[in-house]
């Protein structure tokens, strides 16, 4: 404060600037105020101080930094305010040198202020360093990532930013949620997968800026809001808007694959390519520049999968056929066909070297980059035969190509002086040439292109060309051949991207549209092709600035928040001049084309009289030929020179009509009406070829049986119906109805521009004139505006480092230029100012619910009160009528506090539920004591318990003295029969048999539990264990009679037991720890619940029987052991072309679609090369390069050398890499933990529903810990050691299905065939490390044979899933938790389509085997009688050896009882050969 005044009045002093629409700075004055003066009361006594018209209307203006921003104070507020918040310095004394003045501006009525920075008195870099000194202002930031957070705003900041950022390889720099793009001209290496990787879900300023961020943000925008998104690249030739349209659609498609490609995105990544092939060309500016407009638009499903996609195209550049500039080049296709085609191509083609063609002969021809331009044909031909070109469409393609240069090596010569002599068209091997390239007769060719032909109502006139009119005839040939060639192109394009279920489904779906338009061009010679690009231009940056500014200022003014209006450069009045009816450029250029006499001095004549006092049209001179427009990027000079001729460029009807009579169908295809009717008529055609084809191959074979030739009158004679011929008609019924289908055709160019193009183009409208170029290229540019005003856009703006396309060069003036005609400076103030974050009252309180009160009512009022108990700042939100506005650091914050909550609350429900259960398991304690206690208390029924127990001990002993008695008798009984049986048993296994005689006397001795006490140590043990019970199983169904029912019991019993026998073949974990005393239990458990209540009393007799069956199979193991030593088996090289493992790293083949740069040797890798790419970590390398790999694929994996050194023994909480090895590719914990529950708990109901005891699952958890081989774990409940397994899963640091394919694993379950979601899903399981991979498939494995048991455990594959899928496909702890609990269907899903397919699976190799081994004993059997009648000396027995292969289908085979043999040693050796070959398909 200046001073005080008499009372309590305290007053200010005001230094106010007169600042006025006519001049920048005037007068100022100082005016003393109290603290409560209102802005209007300043304005009016300031004007009258500083003697400004009263009449005028006038604003005041604080500005609080040097050369900064002005904040227009409304008529309530107080300036005193404003000043209290300034540093202490600016307080007191205010001038403007200080930066912190206000400003006196006069203004509209409607209060609209033209905004423009305020100069200084002294110069603006001196003001704001001494603010720095001051310390008014923060120190100047060389680099930051948004230009919004620049403290001092200004051109020559931002341009400082750029520059800096550039000289350190930082291209990318964001303008709030714009992107800026400055063109190094070179390849950076940050485009790898992985940087796609980083980028996945990251919201847009948490990394540094990457075009890949618009991408990921564009992508889950659309998903979360359920809009389409687009993005428009803009910028001017040379920028760089080809290769970011690239780098955007090859992330669009890895966010959508998700670890599954499918067709569709192939093709997408393919299109590009061929476009720019086709579409591209080297200029002046740039190497590979769009010399056409394209809008590729993305079509998704809901969930994130591509559906389709559509490829629109603007305006293809036809003259560059012709004619270029200097040091410009013709499309890109012809050289890459000229210097890459194969010796055999070029003889096919007639290729010539490129100098040797008029249409590519130019000054300073640089063919230096042959090399390049081979290789970019071979990726050319890989990326067409990605987008579905068969190798004979691609020589057609190129044949066409070839015709299209022949056409300029046509030269004209008159043969006399006479017009009406006509020409001679000349060199003849060039017509030649053209003819059989066209496949048109050579004098049909020659009359085309020098004569036309009218036909009146009485005759036809033939008028032959002037030289200069047959050349323009030729050119215009050429041109539109390669213009319908193109557009060709696109529509197979889209016929390949279509998905054909649109055609039979109704599914709605969200697009992200990508905008490679053609940029803004200011040429030496600026023709019609530039005057259709710049305004092209105009139109887009018009939508940009209604988006940026219009739209945005406009939703702030209506939802009644507090803002200043910035103003930008509006370029509604060129958009006027050149569209506008009816004196609008296009419209203007129309009417002259249509006059036969008008001239292109006609034409600028009226364009000047026309638009004289228009300031967006500059006349010139009267003797230049053009015309100036003042564009938004600056004034461009037209030459009108050809403009009327480019204006109506239309193939003649004497080349139609030549074109339509080739003998080649693709020609005719090309200049076709309607690409539909063509197909349906190549189908026809080839279906009338085959019927020709087999009809000829008929006669042949009859001529050959018959010896005579055919007669062909069997056939009746097809009748023609009126209205067509015969041949049509039969060919037409013959072929399929899904061929002759045109639909998707028709689809296609409903939804593209081709049909329109095309028709104009052939000129087949016969009633009127087709449309001007300039009338369709407005159309479909309006099509593409009314297509983005659908769509919620992003903005990337490119710009052009310098104009000699040098490396990493920065050229300030160029740029500085960009940056001015696109209005970056305004750009960047609306989006500091601005609120990032628009949301409705409904949305805020959905996505923010768990922040609100309980009880909130009113969302306007609460959304307010809670903004001001969090305590943000008053300019970080508004709240509107209907919106909260937000910036982005407060939505962030937002964000982070939702998930807190929401992770407090999960807390507090886990906390209440485990309460929950530990109050239960005391209540039920507490009623287990009381219940012994009241035990305890009853004295009597202890008595009586007492006489009850005396009372059965005296019934034993007497029942114990009977026993003995009977046992003495049965003692001599035994020996007589064992000694018997020992001899018999040593008969039966040579033979490989063991007779089988169940009664109610038999038993076990004592000493056979010796024998069950022997491990397994090999896996062939099983494999002959299964082999011997098959033969048993066999012997009782070979007796012919009546089965009792514990013969019954036990041959169910039995086959059930070799089941779990076969699948334990192959886990070698299994051998360390299992005994045949394991298996006797398992055995026991089945024929428990084989039996049931009724036939209980018959289990001991069957688990006697087997029992003895069992030792005598072990004993004679062990005589073998004795016998023949175990050979070592060799272990068989798994050969895999396709995945290699390093490191941990899981490398896979990987086809590039963009320039790479490999991590190992940081060299290049080139589109449409093979490299290898690690499925986790996204690690990109060159084949060669793979030894090089040196880094750990997960974090985890160097814990494997810590704990090794350390010797720690631990098995819980740590990574399956680490616990896993060569030897041991399970866990060996896991391994033993699956194996006991799957040998004592299969049969147990609710196996893994009901919880163990959280003690004892604490103590095997600590036993295990400590010494693993020492722990028993019969000593322990079986739901003890499942929730031990279920615990080991839960402790995993990352699960077995990887955090890394969690969202892969999610999005092939939203697919919507169950076959494609099955193929997803073992596409990203083959993906997972192997120690993941493996613990997970014997997981698996286990799961399913829970499931095979669900009639005793109750445990359906379901249920399984439900309680397994938190385990091993929990969501990333980084994730929102509200997301993964409504992930929580989708990964249990996923999990159940998993083992449902697996259970199929597993039921049918066991049937398999069953019928393997039911044709097995179909030839045994034959064998053994056929020995038995024939009796050789020595032949004690066959001897097969067993190898295990992978099982294939087997057909029943059946075998003939009087087949007819010569000698029975054949019969034998076939037989042997027969089971040979069915144990080795076993």
């Amino acid at each position: 404060p200046s001073g005080h005044s008499s009372g309590r009045t305290e007053t200010y002093v005001l230094q106010v600037y007169q600042t006025l629409m006519s001049q920048e700075t005037g007068r100022w004055c100082t005016i003393v105020v109290p603290r409560e003066t209102t802005a209007a009361a300043v304005i009016k006594e300031a004007v009258a101080v500083l003697g400004a018209d009263p009449s005028r209307h006038y604003v005041l203006a604080e500005v609080k930094e040097c050369g900064g921003e002005e904040w227009v104070l409304q008529p309530c507020e107080q300036p005193v305010l404003r000043i209290l918040l300034w540093p202490l310095g600016a307080q007191e004394q205010h001038p403007c040198s200080d930066g912190y003045y206000f400003l006196l501006r006069e203004c509209d009525p409607d209060g609209a202020v033209c905004y423009r920075p305020t100069s200084q008195p002294c110069g603006e870099k001196v003001a704001a360093q001494k603010l720095v000194e001051r310390g008014f202002l923060p120190p100047e930031r060389e680099d930051v990532d948004d230009l919004c957070d620049l403290p001092v705003l200004t051109e020559s900041s931002i341009l400082g930013v750029l520059r800096t950022r550039f000289q350190r390889h930082k291209i990318y720099t964001y303008a709030g949620s714009m992107l800026v793009a400055v063109n190094p001209f070179t390849f950076l290496p940050i485009y790898n997968p992985k940087y796609v990787k980083m980028y996945e879900k990251r919201a847009l300023g948490e990394l540094g800026p990457h075009v890949f961020a618009i991408a990921d943000v564009a992508y889950h925008t659309m998903l979360q809001r359920r809009r389409n998104q687009c993005v428009l690249i803009s910028g001017e030739s040379g920028s760089g808007k080809t290769q970011s349209t690239n780098f955007l659609i090859h992330c669009l498609t890895a966010l959508s694959q998700k670890g599954y490609t499918s067709g569709i995105e192939r093709t997408i990544l393919g299109a590009g390519p061929v476009l720019e092939a086709f579409g591209n060309a080297k200029t002046a500016y740039n190497n590979n520049s769009s010399r056409f407009g394209k809008f590729i638009q993305v079509n998704y499903l809901e969930s994130g999968i591509v559906r389709g996609a559509v490829v629109e195209k603007y305006l293809l550049e036809k003259s560059r056929l012709i004619s270029r500039e200097k040091n410009e080049r013709n499309y890109h296709v012809f050289y890459y066909l000229l210097v890459g085609a194969s010796e055999d191509e070029r003889k096919e083609f007639k290729l010539l070297r490129p100098e040797e063609y008029l249409y590519l002969k130019q000054e300073n021809l640089d063919m230096e980059d042959k090399a390049v331009l081979r290789h970019e044909f071979e990726r050319l031909q890989q990326a067409m035969g990605m987008v579905g070109f068969l190798p004979p469409t691609k020589k057609q393609i190129f044949a066409m190509l070839a015709a299209i240069l022949y056409l300029g090596n046509v030269t004209y010569k008159p043969r006399g002086t006479d017009r009406d002599e006509g020409l001679e068209v000349g060199p003849p091997g060039v017509l030649a040439i053209l003819s059989d390239l066209l496949q048109v007769r050579k004098e049909l060719l020659v009359e085309a292109l020098t004569q036309r032909t009218a036909v009146t109502a009485n005759d036809t006139l033939i008028f032959p060309y002037s030289p200069s009119e047959a050349v323009t005839v030729r050119d215009s040939m050429a041109k539109s051949l390669y213009s319908a060639l193109f557009d060709w192109i696109v529509l197979r394009i889209n016929h390949a991207l279509l998905n054909k279920k649109d055609m039979e489904e109704c599914i709605s779906f969200l697009s992200i549209g990508v905008l490679d338009i053609f940029g803004f061009e200011d040429f030496k010679t600026n023709s019609f092709e530039q005057f259709c690009i710049n305004y092209a231009n105009e139109q887009l940056q018009f939508y940009f600035n209604q988006h940026i500014f219009k739209l945005e200022q406009e939703g702030y003014q209506a939802e009644g928040i507090s803002w200043h209006n910035i103003d930008y450069m509006d370029n509604v009045g060129c958009i006027h001049l050149f569209s506008k009816k009816p004196t609008g450029l296009f419209y203007l250029l129309d009417e002259e084309s249509n006059f036969p006499h008008a001239t292109d001095k006609t034409l600028l004549a009226k364009l000047k009289q026309q638009h004289q006092g228009n300031p967006y049209f500059v006349p010139t001179p009267v003797l230049e030929p053009a015309f100036v427009v003042r564009h938004f990027a600056g004034n461009v000079k037209y030459h009108v020179k050809d403009f009327r001729e480019k204006n109506t460029d239309h193939m003649r009807a004497d080349i139609v009509t030549l074109l339509r009579c080739s003998d080649r169908a693709y020609v005719r295809q090309l200049v076709g009406m309607a690409p539909a009717a063509a197909f349906r008529w190549g189908v026809l055609r080839a279906t009338v070829c085959s019927l020709a084809v087999l009809k000829e191959a008929g006669r042949q074979h009859a001529e050959k049986t018959t010896g005579r030739p055919a007669c062909l009158t069997t056939v009746p004679p097809l009748q023609s119906p009126p209205g067509g011929d015969a041949a049509t008609n039969c060919a037409v019924a013959c072929a399929p109805q899904n061929l002759i289908d045109a639909s998707s055709l028709k689809l296609i160019m409903g939804l593209s521009v081709h049909d329109r193009t095309t028709r104009a183009l052939l000129h087949l409208h016969k009633g009127k004139k087709p449309p001007s170029i300039s009338a369709q290229f407005q159309a479909s540019l309006s099509k593409l505006l009314e297509t983005l005003g659908r769509a919620e856009p992003f903005f990337i703006r490119c710009i052009r480092s310098n104009a000699d396309k040098m490396e990493m060069c920065f050229d300030d003036s160029l740029v500085l230029q960009q940056l001015r005609y696109t209005g970056m400076l305004e750009t960047v103030r609306i989006r500091r100012s601005g609120y990032s974050a628009k949301y409705t009252f409904e949305e805020f309180v959905e996505q923010f619910r768990v922040l609100l009160p309980t009880d909130a009512s009113t969302p306007q009022r609460d959304i307010a009160n809670f903004f001001q108990k969090m305590g943000l700042a008053a300019g970080t939100y508004q709240i509107g009528k209907t919106k909260v506005f937000l910036k982005e650091p407060e939505r962030q914050r937002l964000q982070d506090m939702r998930h807190k909550r929401v992770m407090d609350k999960i807390l507090y429900l886990q906390r209440w539920f485990r309460a929950h259960l530990d109050r239960k398991q005391f209540l039920l304690m507490r009623s287990a004591a009381i219940v012994i206690q009241v035990a305890c208390d009853h004295g009597v029924e202890r008595r009586y318990r007492v006489t009850a127990i005396i009372q059965a001990m005296w019934e034993n002993s007497y029942q114990r003295a009977e026993y003995l008695h009977q046992r003495n008798h049965f003692k001599n009984m035994q020996k007589l029969a064992e000694s018997r049986a020992a001899q018999q048993r040593s008969d039966s296994f040579r033979m490989g048999q063991v007779p089988i005689r169940i009664s109610r006397a038999t038993r076990v001795p004592v000493q056979w539990n010796a024998s069950l006490d022997r491990k397994i140590s090999n896996p062939n043990e099983l494999r002959h264990l299964d082999d011997f019970l098959a033969n048993q199983v066999n012997d009782l169904h070979s007796k012919g009679k009546h089965l009792s029912a514990v013969e019954n019991i036990f041959i169910r019993a039995t086959v059930e037991f070799r089941e779990n026998i076969k699948t334990s073949f192959f886990f070698v974990n299994l051998s360390s720890r299992c005994c045949y005393k394991d298996l006797m239990m398992n055995y026991q458990d089945k024929v428990c619940s084989l039996a049931g209540q009724k036939q209980k009393t018959e289990v001991p007799l069957v688990v006697n029987l087997f029992q003895s069956i069992l030792d005598g199979f072990v004993r004679a193991e062990i005589k073998k052991e004795e016998v023949e030593p175990e050979k070592k088996q060799k272990k068989r090289r798994e050969k895999n072309n396709v995945t290699e493992h390093r490191l941990d790293h899981v490398l896979s083949t990987y086809q590039v679609n963009i320039m790479q740069s490999c991590d190992q040797c940081t060299s290049y890798i080139w589109g449409m090369e093979k490299a290898y790419m690690c499925s986790s970590c996204k690690m990109v390398c060159h084949k060669k390069c793979l030894s090089k790999i040196n880094k750990c694929c997960s974090p985890y994996c160097s814990k494997k050398v810590r704990l090794a050194e350390q010797g720690s023994s631990q098995l819980f909480g740590i990574p399956v890499c680490v616990l896993t090895s060569e030897d041991s590719t399970v866990p060996v914990v896991m391994a033993m933990l699956l194996e006991h529950v799957e040998l004592k708990g299969l049969y147990t109901e609710g196996i893994y529903r009901k919880s163990g005891a959280a003690h004892r699952v604490k103590e095997l958890h600590q036993r295990l810990e400590k010494d693993l081989r020492s722990v028993c774990l019969e000593e322990y409940p079986i739901h003890t050691v499942t929730g031990l397994i279920k615990q080991w899963l839960r402790e995993l640091p990352e699960p077995l299905m990887t955090y890394t394919h969690y969202s892969d694993f999610l999005h092939a379950i939203e697919l919507p065939e169950k076959s494609e979601q099955l193929k997803a899903i073992y596409t990203v399981l083959e993906r997972l490390p192997t120690p993941s991979f493996n613990t997970l498939e014997r997981l698996i494995f286990h799961l399913v044979r829970v499931a095979k048991e669900e009639a005793h455990n109750r445990m359906s594959p379901s249920s399984l899933a439900i309680i397994f899928a938190p385990c091993i496909l929990r969501t990333p702890d980084t994730s929102d938790p509200l997301t993964s609990l409504k992930d929580m269907g989708k990964t249990t899903m996923c999990l159940e389509i998993l083992l449902n397919e697996q259970m199929r699976l597993y039921r049918e190799k066991l049937n398999e085997l069953q019928q393997l081994e039911y044709a097995e004993a179909l030839v045994v059997k034959q064998l053994k009688l056929k020995r038995q009648n024939t009796v050789s000396p020595g032949n004690h027995g066959l001897t097969v050896c067993i190898k295990v292969q992978n099982t294939a289908p087997f057909g029943q085979t059946t075998f003939s009882e009087d087949e007819s043999m010569d000698t029975d040693s054949e019969v034998e050796e076939i037989l042997v050969h027969r089971i040979k070959s069915i144990k080795k398909e076993k």
